[in-house]
């Protein structure tokens, strides 16, 4: 690796600001015990990019992306701009380019919980005992939501619409061989989400998958029907380590992994592409509704700014030291709006003091 480190920060509109001035904040704090040089370069994404230029993804904006090792994105959209066309809306033509452009096809989703925050969570109390830490692993550019013929035709009575959905061979050995390797450095443990008792897309699934498994031994392969996996979330997700999907089936499963912890705030994602050059974001949206206001939870922007160390920067215990503070100020009943549990000993804080409780107690 160079002894530079380039970081593309888009924070993007609603809340991405506020939130990404905290990671800020993380960053500057963690960087004597870094081995790089890092370069911060900000620069205009989704509606806040429309309002300057036009365009939600101005070729400024992809350039500096392309000359950067990492992009740390905040959040885009709002209802200010729900007039455009899709295409042409912050969510489509922003964030779904940058994945387009870059061909980001690994989602990494990593799902967890708070023991001072189990009371958000909907799961019971004898579920949540048994703790769970399961990185959900989506395929990000195929199968349906990208497959050819897609359209609606005929009128009244007879109109029909169509989505098809394709997956090669190649696709599904590539986002294979990076959830094994990161299965390798966790439990060793791979459950694959299909519905390969009716898709013939999901019976390549299985046999391109099973072909891979032979190449790393010590981990355990095994797969299960997505209506299945959906209940066993629900009933024991301790039982998951890492959860390898396809497109459609990702989307679903992660979303319900996040809602089992509890808040969505908490929760980081990347998505990858071959080159392991990756896009940080937080799972949840741009919360129009209450950006500006100083009460938006920032973990999510600065667990994915912890991400970004870990997986681009090869900092692992750097990365450690971001979550243990997060942890330790949590502990301490420190909650942003969003996680108030209403207990005795609970400090509501600001989304600055947050920020800086957090940065306050990496040592």
């Amino acid at each position: 690796m160079s002894n530079i480190f380039k970081i593309a920060i888009l924070a993007g509109d609603g809340i991405g600001p506020e939130v990404i001035k905290q990671a800020m904040k993380i960053l500057e704090k963690v960087k004597q015990y870094l081995n790089v040089k890092i370069i911060l370069d900000e620069y205009v994404v989704g509606g806040a990019a429309i309002d300057l230029y036009g365009n939600t993804l101005p070729k400024k904006t992809l350039y500096g992306c392309e000359q950067s090792n990492a992009i740390l994105f905040g959040s885009v959209g709002g209802p200010k701009w729900d007039y455009l066309p899709l295409n042409k809306r912050p969510e489509k033509g922003a964030l779904l380019k940058i994945r387009k452009y870059f061909n980001l096809f690994a989602n990494l989703r990593p799902s967890f919980f708070y023991n001072e925050l189990s009371i958000l969570s909907p799961l019971k109390e004898k579920i949540l005992k048994k703790g769970f830490n399961i990185m959900c692993i989506r395929e990000l550019t195929g199968g349906i939501y990208f497959g050819q013929p897609s359209g609606r035709k005929k009128k009244g009575i007879n109109e029909y619409a169509f989505d098809t959905e394709i997956y090669s061979k190649f696709e599904i050995e590539r986002i294979g061989h990076i959830a094994f390797k990161i299965a390798l450095k966790r439990k060793k443990k791979i459950c694959s989400i299909d519905k390969a008792n009716v898709l013939n897309t999901s019976i390549l699934w299985r046999e391109v998958l099973i072909n891979i498994s032979k190449e790393y031994k010590s981990v355990k392969l095994e797969f299960m029907y997505i209506d299945n996996a959906v209940m066993q979330l629900m009933k024991n997700p301790s039982q998951f380590d890492v959860i390898l999907c396809p497109n459609l089936f990702g989307d679903i499963i992660s979303d319900q992994c996040a809602m089992i912890t509890g808040s969505v705030g908490n929760l980081p994602s990347v998505s990858f592409n071959q080159d392991y050059f990756g896009l940080y974001e937080p799972s949840g949206g741009s919360a129009p509704d209450i950006a500006g206001k100083n009460i938006a939870n920032p973990i999510a922007q600065i667990l994915s700014l912890s991400m970004l160390i870990e997986y681009s920067l090869k900092e692992y215990n750097i990365s450690k030291k971001i979550n243990d503070a997060i942890k330790k100020v949590l502990n301490r009943g420190y909650r942003t709006l969003d996680l108030s549990t209403n207990e005795i000993n609970e400090k509501i804080v600001n989304t600055e003091d947050m920020g800086t409780l957090i940065m306050e107690s990496i040592i």
